[in-house]
């Protein structure tokens, strides 16, 4: 997919030109889980972006590239204590990793915090984090993959907006050289920090669900809002439209996965279900699984009336666009066309 199959509304908003949705809870309980979410204050030129490791180990040099494109957008980047730090696969131990987050959670200067990469340790330190400080004081929260542990938890309990993109350690180390979708995919961050309407299209798979849908969009990391069910951080999915992502899973574990969104109600009440990259782990010899991600999908969607589209531009792959969670959007899905365009 080139630039030109992404439509990027224009007309950059500001925070002192947008005022923040403050979403109400005095109305139906209908209209309290499709109410957007509250937005962090867009970014400005001179803003600061903090850089932070909360789970997986990553170096300064790794996050260079990274600094070097957000000082070209303007931004001033003030990079954290875990970046360079190592605990054996993580970013430092719990304790510092816990630190690092609360301080650029607490400092007002910084308006939005870029985790430098995912792996595995959000999980780990979620639930130690002093969250008041972010809800009186809101900032763009960036990543995807195992950040998927603090967009769900941030949306369950702080009712948030948060940007689900790629990391530090997926900018291009020469930016003249790199393919034109990871430029694309790069430039989406900046659109989205400041404030412009997000709107994508795919092309469309002969498998998809036609249909029109309009709701609050969540989702991540298939793997991980998995493992969040039951917990504080689990996310509620009625009435909003889910897109959901993964890498390196077998099709069973895949099947099990959209098997326990079912069971746990995840999927009967949705507005529209997304389906983003799969990457998957080829069948032991002899243990062939005989379904695709299709079969495995449709399989438990079949009941319900809502959109569903698949091969959108969203995981771990090139194309993986930035996406606010929490923000209102429309999914068109027809034989020709899929589209998602922010509303609110």
């Amino acid at each position: 997919m080139n630039r030109k199959s992404f439509l990027n509304a224009a007309g950059a908003l500001t925070a002192g030109t947008l005022i923040p949705f403050q979403p109400s809870f005095a109305g139906t309980i209908g209209e309290r889980i499709t109410a957007a979410y509250k937005k962090p204050p867009y970014l400005k030129t001179g803003d600061t972006i903090g850089i932070t490791a909360p789970a997986g180990y990553i170096t300064l040099q790794q996050i260079e590239p990274a600094i070097a494109a957000m000082q070209s957008w303007g931004y001033t980047i003030k990079v954290g204590n875990t970046i360079g730090k190592r605990d054996f696969t993580f970013g430092g131990t719990d304790e510092e990793r816990l630190l690092d987050m609360q301080t650029m959670l607490n400092d007002p200067n910084i308006k939005a915090i870029m985790c430098a990469r995912g792996g595995y340790g959000s999980v780990r330190i979620v639930d130690k984090i002093n969250w008041a400080p972010f809800k009186k004081r809101p900032k763009w929260i960036i990543g995807f993959s195992d950040i998927t542990v603090f967009h769900n938890h941030i949306h369950h309990n702080c009712h948030i907006a948060t940007l689900h993109s790629k990391m530090c350690n997926s900018f291009p180390d020469i930016w003249t050289l790199a393919a034109t979708v990871q430029k694309d995919t790069v430039l989406s961050i900046k659109d989205a920090l400041e404030g412009k309407k997000m709107a994508y299209t795919a092309t469309p798979n002969s498998h998809n669900k036609w249909g029109n849908a309009e709701g609050v969009l969540i989702g991540g990391n298939l793997n991980t809002i998995e493992s969040l069910a039951g917990s504080s951080s689990d996310i509620k999915t009625d009435g909003k439209i889910l897109f959901v992502e993964d890498t390196e899973e077998y099709l069973y574990s895949i099947d099990r996965m959209f098997w326990n969104l079912k069971r746990t109600g995840k999927l009967k009440h949705l507005k529209g279900l997304i389906v983003g990259g799969f990457d998957v782990k080829t069948d032991d010899e002899t243990e062939e699984f005989g379904r695709t991600i299709e079969d495995i999908v449709l399989e438990k969607v079949k009941e319900y009336n809502y959109p569903v589209c698949f091969d959108f531009p969203v995981g771990h792959q090139r194309a993986n666009y930035a996406l606010k969670c929490g923000s209102k959007h429309r999914l068109t899905v027809t034989a020709n066309e899929v589209s998602l365009t922010e509303i609110i």
